[in-house]
């Protein structure tokens, strides 16, 4: 049985902040380090499975569902039947704390990329998330 390899790739300011009214907090800063960081998002996700809740799905650009499977996941889906539909591939889990709460323990790696930023923001990086692994089995052909 071929294993999904699911990983997170994420972006957070000083203080941990991700988000501000469903969007980046430094969305549109044209700063090289902001820049640079969705150009690795992009590089980073090409050729495998980005899986995404509404609010996230709906504010990717058009030209990423070109070169990456765009996965829009509902809150009733259970991550492990979601995950299940991608054996042999890589996903990448992206949205906001609800979904990286749900996916958190079947996440191998996460890309946790700092930037500075130290502005307001109306989501934050949960740490527990890093260690949630530990503490749900996963089902088998899954890691």
């Amino acid at each position: 049985m071929q294993t999904t390899d699911v990983r997170a790739v994420i972006a957070i300011g000083l203080s941990g902040q991700f988000g501000l009214h469903g969007r980046l907090p430094w969305e549109g800063n044209k700063h090289r380090a902001f820049v640079d960081d969705v150009t690795r998002f992009f590089e980073l996700t090409r050729g495998h499975v980005l899986i995404m809740g509404h609010r996230t799905h709906i504010s990717v650009p058009d030209f990423a569902f070109k070169d990456r499977d765009i996965v829009k996941i509902r809150s009733s889906e259970k991550p492990e039947e979601v995950l299940a539909r991608f054996p042999g591939r890589v996903v990448f889990i992206g949205g906001g704390p609800p979904v990286y709460a749900a996916y958190a323990p079947f996440i191998r790696h996460w890309d946790i990329n700092r930037l500075p930023y130290d502005g307001d923001a109306d989501r934050w990086f949960d740490p527990a998330w890093l260690i949630a692994g530990g503490h749900r089995a996963k089902p088998p052909g899954l890691c």
